[in-house]
């Protein structure tokens, strides 16, 4: 029986969890709260990959209390060895009596196994509360294991004209410092952040998170790393001197052509991850670079590119979600659009569903998904 105590402490372990969004790449957001009769005896969440798991937090913190205590934990606990032990054994070790888990570990490999041992322990177990809330925290991990490929948003700054630029490309700054400093908070919330070659020789852009300019967003921890900085560049004539290339952790996809060229052997050297992908005359295969993002661990995907990226992935249907940042001015007539998406019929419109939609300073942002 599920009641309303029930149903406050897993939310308590969800508001937990959510500390941990700008830091435990590639590991899921999880929050925990370990309780006896409503009183809470111990909480965690999981703040980096390769430190202490939300459980193991939570037990370290209730101590022997744990025995005969309830758990709420956002995602089913590990069952196997990793960078840590597993939080299934140590949850059997502490003695609780009861499991609240509000969703499986979609990891096919592992996905039950956690809450089996504690079933086999004698643990009680209950699944599913506040499970809609749950997956929220972790939509790329989700997606990541069950399709092989992470979760896209695209971001993009516009007028209200919906331009992103005028003719002659100057962009900057069409938002302003408010929805900046949001789109920072966006960054460091990403594995990695996709750009196109072109960006990359017109703007000069570094697509780092800038920790000065985060504000105050009350970080349990720092960021633990800069999100990969990914550039589809089919014949690698991204600059060795370019700004993206500063601090490393760069991963340039071109065709599988050039991988012998001078240029990509020079980034190479620069130590930039080169990878070969397929290339249309329209641009890059974007499912097979979605695809190597998913080998390689990512699980949210930012792309931050020009109309003809950008509308790539809205063409193919490959976006989760679209981040508009709207400003309240106008760029003429002449200036670059938000995509490049050449329609020709009311027919063949792309239809959006509105998911959220707020005042950041002076701009509207918006948040949305593909219909």
């Amino acid at each position: 029986m599920i009641d309303a105590r029930d149903t406050a402490l897993m939310a308590r372990a969800v508001q937990l969890a959510w500390r941990g969004r700008y830091s435990t790449h590639p590991n899921p957001r999880v929050g925990c709260v370990i309780a006896k009769d409503g009183r809470i005896l111990g909480e965690g969440w999981h703040e980096r990959a390769g430190e202490a798991h939300a459980e193991v937090r939570a037990i370290s913190q209730a101590g022997p209390e744990a025995r005969g205590a309830t758990v709420y934990v956002t995602l089913e606990p590990c069952s196997h060895f990793g960078r840590t032990p597993p939080c299934s054994r140590a949850l059997i070790d502490a003695g609780v009596a009861h499991i609240f888990a509000a969703t499986k570990d979609p990891n096919p490999a592992v996905s039950g196994r956690g809450l089996q041992q504690l079933r086999d322990a004698g643990v009680r177990v209950t699944e599913g509360l506040l499970a809609e809330e749950a997956a929220k925290l972790n939509p790329g991990f989700m997606k990541r294991m069950n399709t092989g490929r992470p979760f896209v948003r695209v971001k993009v700054a516009a007028s209200l004209d919906g331009r992103t630029a005028m003719a002659s490309g100057e962009s900057q700054w069409i938002t302003g410092a408010d929805s900046r400093r949001d789109v920072q908070r966006l960054r460091a919330m990403s594995d990695a952040i996709l750009t196109g070659v072109g960006t990359v020789l017109v703007d000069d852009p570094s697509l780092t998170v800038r920790r000065s300019e985060l504000g105050d967003i009350g970080l349990a921890t720092e960021p633990a790393r800069q999100p990969l900085r990914v550039i589809a560049d089919r014949d690698a004539r991204t600059p060795p001197g370019a700004r993206i290339l500063q601090g490393g952790n760069v991963q340039v996809f071109c065709s599988s052509e050039a991988l012998s060229t001078a240029p990509a052997q020079d980034l190479a050297a620069l130590g930039v991850g080169i990878t070969g992908v397929g290339w249309q005359s329209d641009g890059v295969d974007l499912g097979q670079l979605l695809d190597a993002l998913g080998d390689i661990g990512i699980n949210e995907l930012l792309v931050e590119a020009g109309p003809r990226l950008a509308g790539a992935f809205v063409s193919g249907r490959l976006v989760d979600e679209l981040w508009l940042y709207q400003a309240p001015l106008f760029l003429g007539s002449e200036g670059r659009p938000t995509v490049a998406l050449p329609l020709e019929n009311m027919a063949d419109k792309v239809q959006w569903t509105v998911t959220d939609r707020r005042q950041i300073g002076d701009d509207q942002r918006w948040i949305l998904a593909l219909q």
